[in-house]
């Protein structure tokens, strides 16, 4: 499958590098409203350097993988889609769900798919994860704690403002990783509670040609969710740009005879450790699923061997629409001091067997 890519910036590098080694994918071209970083992308790559309507209409193009700022996934994909092109986009899929709905509806409507970021989640760690609570090693699952924190992007990123314009923030930055493990974990959210905080700290650009610039912030900067699964699990999660130090675990899944400290869904392969009342201890687990030595575009590749075999993609547009869901209901629900029912649902993604490929499964 021929992929084009609309976005070449920071997150970009790490699919260009990943690109080689993802099966049944050959990038063809590239694009950026900054044409002349494209061209630049476009020769380190040894691929066509497009302007976006040229590569939205170019007929070897089978895919668009949209690398956009938030604030025109929609946009940029709605036009792939209208193109005859299936959509990979990074997180989160849209800004809301009434932005977003219409968007699955065209593609459902035209036999397109479309996937999501963060595909984190089909690497060894969530999966092993997974499969010890599918085992029933930690008895039947009751909740689990997330917390994520740390003190803003500003402090690494070259041009962090966007992380702080709508589409941004820890929630809609950082949280997908997690939300989208926890409904790998434990399968759709029905109720959701939230609060949330922005402080008045002033923010500056740490790095880079932007250096000591001003960061407007225009979201909330601490935001904390209990959310109530469909089979009865309540996860309790907490994102956070205003944190500079925590000895709060990171992940963890409470069972009824034992405890999960699931790796960091940011990442694809860390590992996974078990307490349990059977030892007593904490006790490394071997990998026992995933897609090994995965990295960002496996979600990509998946979706292409899904649509060859007729088959669903696990990083799927209804999965990620899920997530934007309970994201937007965590803010209605804090503006409003009120618990927020969801309106969408989606089931677990099947599993990835242990030594799998998305090009044999």
């Amino acid at each position: 499958m021929n992929v084009g890519v609309i976005g070449v910036g920071v997150i970009s590098a790490q699919y260009f590098a990943q690109f080689p080694s993802l099966p049944g994918l050959t990038l063809v071209a590239v694009a950026d409203i900054d044409e002349a970083r494209a061209a630049e992308v476009a020769a380190a790559q040894g691929v066509r350097a497009l302007g976006v309507d040229a590569l939205l209409a170019a007929p070897d193009i089978d895919v668009v993988l949209n690398l956009t700022i938030p604030a025109v996934h929609v946009d940029v994909s709605m036009r792939a889609l209208r193109a005859g092109k299936h959509v990979f986009t990074e997180k989160p899929l849209g800004l809301t769900p009434q932005e977003a709905a219409p968007m699955l509806q065209l593609a459902r409507s035209s036999g397109l798919r479309v996937g999501s970021a963060p595909d984190t989640v089909l690497g060894t760690g969530v999966q092993t994860a997974r499969a010890l609570l599918d085992s029933g090693a930690v008895g039947d699952p009751v909740a689990a704690s997330v917390q994520w924190a740390s003190p803003g992007h500003e402090l690494w990123h070259p041009h962090p403002q966007f992380y702080y314009q709508p589409g941004g923030g820890p929630l809609f930055d950082m949280a997908p990783y997690y939300l989208s493990t926890l409904i790998t974990l434990f399968g759709p959210v029905v109720r959701v509670s939230g609060v949330t905080r922005r402080s008045s700290r002033e923010r500056t650009v740490a790095t880079g040609p932007e250096a000591t610039a001003a960061v407007p912030v225009q979201v909330d900067t601490h935001v904390s969710a209990i959310l109530e699964h469909r089979d009865g699990v309540t996860s309790t999660v907490t994102v956070s740009f205003e944190v500079w130090a925590s000895r709060t675990p990171l992940f963890e899944v409470y069972g009824t005879s034992g405890t999960i400290a699931v790796p960091d869904p940011n990442w694809f392969a860390e590992p996974v450790e078990v307490w349990t009342t059977a030892t007593g201890d904490w006790a490394g687990v071997e990998v026992s699923a995933g897609y090994p030595d995965a990295g960002r575009g496996v979600g990509l590749a998946d979706m292409a061997r899904a649509i060859e075999t007729d088959r669903p993609h696990r990083a799927s547009g209804d999965l990620a629409f899920h997530v934007l869901e309970i994201m937007d209901a965590v803010l209605l629900s804090a503006g409003r001091h009120q618990v927020v029912h969801l309106v969408s649902t989606v089931e677990r993604p099947e599993p990835v067997p242990k030594g799998s490929s998305p090009a044999t499964w």
